[in-house]
């Protein structure tokens, strides 16, 4: 009898007993799944490595589940350097945002075009700042960016404050931490060309991300600003 194996890939892992491991995946057709993956550590047969496209099929109840068969379905995407720690970021923010068993097709999908573009050794801020987008709206969390608190357009001459509850709200005080409006629309319109695009997505994705993420810091984070501290 043929086995339903499903496209996954690994977001973590960590050891279990003599030689298995606990691993964290995230699967094409049922979301985010644990599993025990038996014989993890014994060096024969697929391990659970990062950025590897996979085929799985899994088997039992609950949220830990026991790998039945794992295949790999395509090459090793190789990270290094910033790309590397952007894609253990990705991977730490769907452990932490993400609820088992939920299936989330285009959020796989979107994963996927961001390993993508990381091992392509493109500018790691837009794929990052977009995938955050993506996930905070596909997860139900999103807002709009053109539109504020009061359903008036956003203008690109105006500052705004970010309110998890209200939305946007526009500022005619000058303050420290405010979002332009032209990097509001900008980010919209997915244009990481201009000027205040970057600053504005990072700044806004903080403050949204936080909101889901609790005080818990991001370990991937850390690592990250680590890296850029050592270099010379």
């Amino acid at each position: 009898m043929s086995l339903d194996l499903q496209p996954a890939y690994v977001l973590h892992s960590r050891p279990y007993r003599d030689s298995s491991a606990l691993v964290d995946l995230l699967t094409l057709r049922e979301g985010m799944q644990r599993v025990v993956w038996r014989g993890a550590r014994r060096g024969k047969g697929v391990r659970p490595q990062a950025f590897t496209p996979l085929l799985l099929c899994l088997y039992g109840r609950g949220e830990l589940k026991t790998l039945q068969q794992a295949e790999v379905a395509g090459s090793h995407v190789r990270l290094q350097g910033e790309a590397l720690f952007s894609g253990l970021y990705l991977n730490e923010l769907l452990v932490r945002l993400l609820s088992f068993g939920d299936p989330q097709t285009l959020l796989f999908a979107a994963y996927q075009r961001a390993l993508e573009q990381l091992s392509a050794e493109v500018a790691v801020e837009p794929v990052l700042r977009e995938f955050e987008w993506q996930l905070l709206d596909l997860l139900g969390y999103g807002f709009s960016l053109q539109r504020d608190a009061a359903d008036q357009p956003v203008s690109p001459s105006a500052l705004y404050h970010w309110d998890a509850q209200q939305g946007l709200q526009p500022v005619y005080i000058e303050q420290p931490g405010l979002l332009p409006g032209a990097g509001l629309l900008a980010m919209a319109n997915g244009d990481w060309q201009h000027p205040a695009a970057l600053h504005t997505a990072k700044r806004l994705m903080r403050k949204a991300l936080a909101e889901h993420l609790g005080d818990r810091p991001l370990v991937s984070r850390q690592l990250f600003s680590a890296g850029r501290e050592s270099k010379p």
